[in-house]
């Protein structure tokens, strides 16, 4: 997530490794392994929102959100490198366990990767795909420090689950038709990942009470709004998705909470840990909500292992 910058920027290169690791390590923390289990579900949600059952093209819609997603993380590391050696000298490239060249070719690879796949799955699926990977750019490079920043986040949440929803579409004609009827649910995903990330910003020097409390509200209306009516006829859906919308809302208020009553930088990161967790039984909701459990069931089982991920690698 992003950090405010700070008005010194030391020189970049150089710096002591104070978390000694193998270059494996190096890269799952620069590529932030333990959240990368909330992007596939952007894809699958996105189909179900659009009636339409998971195939060949929502697999390749998911390995592109994953190559974006993974293309803005390390993007972000190159252009913080400067604020990371004041503030978190430990990450990668401030410690010096991977070059600045390093991180900005795997972003430029990593956007190529998922544009392909993209392509692969369609014209509408890659127009979406474009029009994500160029606000994860703009994001990292110019809008993360400005009142843009969270909006900027929550555009590139609601265009991933329109990706899944136009690459699922039975046809190229079709695919409008499946992004209106997913935009209710990829705007309630997007206003979570505003919220996130208005905390966010917070993480490294916390003293903010008025977000996370702003956050709890929000989790509670998006809460409410994905346990709500089907979009198509009721089945087993409606349960899933009331019992995966309180999941939802107990993954993220808890940390929260912490967050709002004692506003130190490390409650406020676990509150960012945990909305960014949370995205996985929100989309699970999601897929619920429009009638399809079974896609919804599994996506929530992946909530445990990016808990126990999370502990080894920091999801911000």
């Amino acid at each position: 997530m992003a950090r405010p910058a700070l008005p010194r920027r030391p020189p970049a290169g150089g710096g002591v490794n104070p978390r000694p690791g193998g270059r494996r390590r190096a890269w799952a923390e620069l590529l932030r392994v333990s959240a990368l289990l909330t992007v596939p579900g952007d894809a699958l949600a996105g189909a179900a929102a659009a009636g339409h059952a998971p195939g060949r093209r929502t697999a390749l819609a998911a390995g592109a959100s994953v190559c974006l997603y993974e293309a803005g993380m390390a993007l972000n590391d190159w252009a913080d490198r400067g604020i990371d050696a004041v503030e978190r000298p430990e990450r990668p490239l401030p410690s010096g366990r991977i070059a600045p060249g390093a991180a900005l070719a795997a972003a430029a690879g990593l956007t190529a990767a998922g544009l392909g796949l993209a392509a692969a799955a369609g014209r509408p699926a890659l127009t979406a795909a474009g029009a994500l990977a160029g606000v994860v750019w703009a994001y990292d490079l110019r809008l993360k420090n400005t009142p843009a920043g969270p909006f900027a986040m929550a555009a590139a949440r609601t265009l991933d689950l329109l990706l899944g929803a136009a690459a699922t579409a039975p046809a190229p004609a079709d695919a409008r038709r499946a992004a209106r009827r997913a935009l209710p649910s990829a705007a309630l995903l997007g206003t979570h990942t505003l919220a996130v990330t208005a905390v966010s910003r917070r993480e490294e020097r916390g003293g903010s009470t008025l977000r996370p409390l702003a956050a709890l509200a929000t989790t509670a209306a998006v809460g409410r709004a994905a346990a709500g009516p089907l979009t198509v006829p009721r089945g087993a859906g409606a349960p899933a998705a009331a019992a995966l919308a309180a999941l939802y809302g107990a993954t993220a208020a808890r940390p929260y909470t912490h967050a709002a009553l004692n506003p130190s930088p490390q409650l406020t990161r676990r509150a960012v840990g945990g909305g960014i967790r949370a995205l996985i039984p929100l989309q699970a909701a999601l897929a619920a909500r429009a009638g399809a459990p079974g896609t919804a069931l599994p996506l929530a089982a992946l909530l445990p292992l990016a808990r126990r991920l999370s502990r080894k690698v920091s999801p911000t």
